[in-house]
């Protein structure tokens, strides 16, 4: 483990049972009090902004845009956020997704992104990939290009990344801690 995934690791609580019994919740409350810890994180995920060659950072609501904002300003990159329905004003693009019960809908600006775009999306985590996968296809849909996904962390044992893998293609997806 390197220093930077010790020092991340260190500052993301465990909840027992929230959001409901049985649920371990990753807080991540206490990694974006401590200055060093953010400002790290936020370092680390701007190399990968670099790396991909994006043009534009998307933040998924609402921990992406608490990582993502800042990604873009220390990349020097454009910050666009992917809201739930009914949140943005004007025209927005719109795609539905499944949920394990019921479904969803995430709205974008569309013309906030261009054909002229390379995308890296941003969250807190990676857990079924639902979100994530509908983010994908909507950046698409409004004509960018998707450099890659970003995530602090990624709860493998949920199955995100073999759902995403097809919908990336040769974008990379890259986690700075495995839990």
């Amino acid at each position: 483990m390197t220093d930077i995934q010790e020092l991340l690791l260190s500052r993301i609580r465990d909840v027992a049972d929230y959001p409901e019994p049985g649920v371990m919740f990753k807080d991540i409350t206490p990694l974006l009090a401590d200055p060093a810890a953010f400002t790290a994180l936020t370092d680390a995920l701007a190399e990968i902004a670099a790396s991909t060659g994006a043009t534009k950072v998307v933040g998924l609501e609402a921990r992406g845009f608490i990582l993502g904002a800042p990604v873009a300003v220390r990349a020097g990159l454009g910050f666009i956020p992917v809201r739930k329905a009914g949140k943005l004003p004007g025209a927005t693009l719109a795609q539905a997704y499944d949920l394990e019960y019921g479904s969803a809908e995430i709205e974008v600006h569309a013309e906030d992104l261009s054909a002229e775009d390379r995308v890296l999306i941003v969250d807190d985590v990676l857990a079924t990939g639902g979100t994530a996968e509908a983010s994908i296809q909507l950046i698409r849909r409004a004509g960018a290009e998707v450099a890659g996904l970003a995530v602090l962390m990624e709860l493998g044992f949920l199955g995100g990344r073999a759902r995403l893998e097809p919908a990336l293609g040769l974008s990379p997806l890259e986690a700075l801690l495995a839990l």
